[in-house]
C-alpha cells in the first residue's frame, strides 16, 4: 500500500489513533483495514507506542539548500545592481534570467519555476509591475519643491483665506483598461468590447478649504478635448461654488499656459492665483489619483456599449468618490505634501 497522505501532525494522529484502538480490543488485521496501513504497520506501532514520544511526529527538513547564506547575500547585491548591468537589454528580472545570473556566478542550476520561491522565501523579494519614470525628471528640482515651494504656496493661500485647488484633467476611453480577472484555469478569460477610439474628457479639482482643511471634489465631464474655453467654464463654476479665492496648483500642460483664454480669464480674476507643478511629477498631484482609482480601480475592465454609457459610469464613480473625504484624504497623503499649517 502506498504511504497514507497528511501532514506530519495527521500522520501523528492516526498512529496514536491506531494504537489506542488495539490496546482497546480491536484486533490489529481490522485497524490496518480502517486506515488503510499495512498490518506490519499497526505492529510497528504498537512497538512505537511503547516508547517515550515513539509515536511523535518527526520534522522533516527537506533537502538542503545549494545556496549558503553569504551566496544569498551576494545574490540579493547582484540582482540589485539590476538586470542591464549583467548584460541584458532591460531592467527586468524574469525567473529564467535570476537562474542564468545564479548559474553564471555560483555554478548552480536551479528550475526557473523554483527560482521564484527562493526569491519570495529567502530574499523576501515579490513579483511587481514597474511604474514608469520619465527620464526628463528633475530629481533635485522636484525635491526642492516639495521641501521649500510648496509649504511657501500652501501658507501664502491660508494667509489670503484661500482654498488650495489641485486641477488636472484626463480621458476615458471606451476601449476598457484591462485588469486580471479569476476564472476557471485554462479557461482564457475573454473582454469582449468595441476595439475604437471614442473617447470622453473629464476635468476635475481636488481642494482643499482654507481654515479646517476640508476636502472636495467638483468635475465635469466632456464629450471632446479639453480646450482652453473648458478650463475657463470650469474655474468660473468653481468661483461660484468655493465663494472664497483661491490658488489652483496644476501641471505646465499647453491648455493652462498658452491658452488666451485661460489667460485672459485670470488676469481678470485676480482673487484666483495659479501655480505650477514640477515638470513631469504626476505624483505630486492627488487629483491624479482620482483618475487612477476610477480608471485602474473601479472601472478597469468595463466594457461598455457607448460613451453614454461609459460617461454614466465615469459620473456615478466621479460622485461617489466626492461622498468619501476619508479616499480624498488619502489621496493627498500619498502625495507626502506638507498640508500642515
Amino acid at each position: 500500500m502506498s504511504r497514507p497522505i497528511g501532514s506530519a501532525a495527521e500522520l501523528e494522529r492516526r498512529r496514536i489513533r491506531a494504537t489506542e484502538a488495539v490496546l482497546a480490543g480491536e484486533s490489529p488485521e481490522a485497524v490496518a483495514r480502517v486506515y488503510g496501513v499495512n498490518r506490519s504497520s499497526v505492529y510497528r506501532w504498537l512497538r512505537l507506542a511503547k516508547k517515550a514520544d515513539g509515536l511523535v511526529a518527526k520534522p522533516h527538513y527537506g533537502p538542503a539548500t545549494r545556496l549558503s547564506p553569504m551566496q544569498f547575500e551576494r545574490l540579493e547585491k547582484l540582482l540589485l545592481k539590476g538586470a542591464k548591468a549583467h548584460g541584458w537589454a532591460t531592467d527586468l528580472w524574469t525567473c529564467a534570467r535570476v537562474a542564468a545570473l545564479i548559474h553564471r556566478h555560483f555554478g548552480v542550476s536551479f528550475h526557473h519555476d523554483h527560482v521564484g520561491r527562493i526569491l519570495h522565501e529567502r530574499l523576501d523579494w515579490s513579483s511587481q509591475k514597474p511604474r514608469r519614470k520619465a527620464r526628463e525628471r528633475n530629481e533635485e528640482e522636484i525635491a526642492t519643491w516639495k521641501r521649500e515651494s510648496f509649504p511657501r504656496i500652501a501658507q501664502a493661500a491660508r494667509d489670503r483665506h484661500a482654498h488650495l485647488v489641485f486641477l488636472d484633467e484626463s480621458g476615458y476611453m471606451l476601449t476598457p483598461t484591462v485588469r486580471r480577472t479569476w476564472a476557471p484555469k485554462g479557461s482564457g478569460a475573454i473582454l469582449n468590447c468595441w476595439d475604437r477610439r471614442d473617447r470622453l474628457s473629464a476635468i476635475s479639482c481636488l481642494t482643499v478649504s482654507p481654515k479646517a482643511g476640508r476636502l472636495n471634489l467638483y468635475f465635469r465631464v466632456l464629450p471632446h478635448n479639453i480646450k482652453g474655453p473648458d478650463v475657463v467654464d470650469f474655474l468660473r463654476e468653481l468661483k461660484k461654488a468655493l465663494g472664497n479665492p483661491f490658488t489652483v496648483v496644476w501641471d505646465r500642460g499647453a491648455v493652462h499656459d498658452k491658452s488666451g483664454d485661460v489667460q485672459k480669464f485670470l488676469a481678470e480674476h485676480p482673487e484666483i492665483l495659479t501655480e505650477k507643478f514640477p515638470a513631469y511629477a504626476p505624483e505630486l498631484n492627488p487629483d491624479e489619483l482620482v483618475w487612477n482609482w476610477t480608471k485602474y480601480g473601479r472601472l478597469a475592465n468595463l466594457a461598455a456599449d457607448n460613451t453614454d454609457i461609459l460617461g454614466e459610469e465615469v459620473i456615478d464613480e466621479l460622485i461617489s468618490l466626492k461622498q468619501h473625504p476619508e479616499l480624498l484624504a488619502s489621496f493627498v497623503r500619498k502625495t507626502e505634501l506638507p498640508l500642515a499649517a
